[in-house]
């Protein structure tokens, strides 16, 4: 393996002093923002010990994000510079996020370096530059390793086939199913083509589909990537899951709290950034993932993930009143001696039925009625369970209704 600095190869304790040592930096940036001064306002830079001190410190909603932004546009004064001072502003959904030109401000050169794209290269960017940062994310990123880019953004596919051609495009960026796309059309128009590797996101990878790549001639990598976070964890030559960047702290977390899940549960994705001009902390992505244990055999040493698993979004509606992770987490968190809980939701002949799956090795389930009601504002059957017998899959309500047909078939004309 060639490192792409040495951050990469670090001890376990090197990694942890030093992101221990950023994490203050982060805490100092975010306390000078006026839209996190004031839930940070318990916590001082010196009060950071070490990592497990990120339990002090809050988990910020996508929600809050949005809200924020709507009461300070359009950065929700959550960055250390004025927006003025930022060379672009980008929209990614309902949330706007600041870009610079400056060095390689996502981090995406880690994952251009693990994915061998290098100065030797013309990189064909089908990624969007239009509102999106995703387009300069990974240019930011061609151009730290020396690649050149073929701006093209998504669309026009017979036209990119044509300028990839000319040009002698070697690298692909773009989304997994737009790749397909090209070379399907490059084969339909006879069209060669000299790319041989792949880096891709914003989409799903399947084996088949890389296969089918890999039988064109095309190693295809993926990373896991925040519009406003940067890079957060990548592939490399191993294969074996996702390495988290260096330049973000990420914990996988029950959903709906801050609480650190086991090595190998599945939870909550939540990031902290180390960006001192946006600076994100613990940052709730909604995204569900796990920790792999040990170390990656291409000799980097950070933390390695699972990729995406799936959404935290479970929240479901029980005879006309939502239920939220958040609201099960508040339950749990009243009783000590419960390590976990699950809604159940089935239907039988058509009424909504809940049940409340407590993880205890208590026996009676009366002094549990009163606190699901105040926490869920309904009424279910109890099931207590043995400690450790729930599934430790991220997922805290299930759903088990079989979806309703939206349309019936109409009436015969008499």
């Amino acid at each position: 393996m060639s490192s792409y600095d040495e951050t990469e190869t670090r001890t376990r304790d090197e990694r942890e002093a030093g992101l221990t040592r950023a994490l203050a930096r982060a805490v100092d940036d975010a306390k000078h923002t006026p839209g996190m001064a004031r839930a940070l306002r318990e916590i001082e830079p010196e009060d950071i010990a070490s990592l497990a001190d990120l339990t002090r410190l809050p988990v910020m909603q996508r929600a809050d994000l949005t809200e924020a932004q709507a009461r300070r546009p359009p950065f929700g004064g959550m960055t250390t510079r004025r927006p003025t001072e930022f060379d672009h502003v980008f929209l990614s959904g309902t949330t706007y996020g600041p870009g610079r030109l400056e060095s390689d401000w996502w981090r995406m050169g880690r994952f251009m370096h693990a994915s061998d794209v290098g100065n030797d290269d013309v990189m064909l960017n089908s990624f969007s530059y239009h509102l999106s940062p995703w387009g300069m994310m990974f240019e930011s990123g061609a151009r730290q390793v020396g690649a050149v880019v073929l701006p093209a953004g998504p669309g026009q596919t017979d036209l990119q086939l044509r300028a990839a051609r000319d040009v002698g495009a070697t690298v692909y960026a773009g989304t997994p199913d737009y790749l397909r796309t090209l070379l399907e059309r490059a084969e339909q128009l006879a069209i060669g083509l000299e790319i041989s590797r792949a880096v891709v996101a914003n989409g799903t990878l399947a084996p088949s589909l890389r296969k089918q790549f890999r039988d064109r001639g095309i190693v295809a990598r993926q990373c896991y990537a925040g519009a406003d976070l940067g890079l957060l964890a990548y592939e490399s030559e191993a294969m074996e899951g996702m390495i988290v960047d260096e330049g973000v702290i990420l914990e996988i977390v029950r959903p709906g709290t801050g609480e650190p899940v086991a090595e190998g549960e599945i939870g909550e994705v939540l990031v902290t950034t180390l960006n001192p001009d946006y600076p994100m902390i613990r940052l709730a992505t909604g995204d569900l993932s796990a920790v792999l244990p040990g170390e990656s055999p291409c000799g980097r040493t950070n933390m390695r993930i699972r990729g995406v698993l799936g959404r935290v979004d479970q929240t479901s509606k029980i005879n006309g009143i939502f239920i939220h992770p958040g609201q099960v987490a508040k339950l749990v968190a009243r009783f000590p001696e419960l390590s976990a809980a699950r809604i159940l939701i089935d239907r039988e002949a058509g009424v909504d039925r809940m049940t409340v799956q407590l993880e205890t090795a208590a026996s009676d389930p009366a002094p549990y009625d009163e606190a699901i009601f105040q926490a869920l504002r309904l009424r279910g059957e109890i099931a207590l369970v043995p400690p450790g017998s729930l599934p430790r899959d991220g997922k805290v309500i299930e759903d088990r209704r079989e979806a309703e047909p939206i349309f019936r078939d109409a009436a015969p004309a008499r």
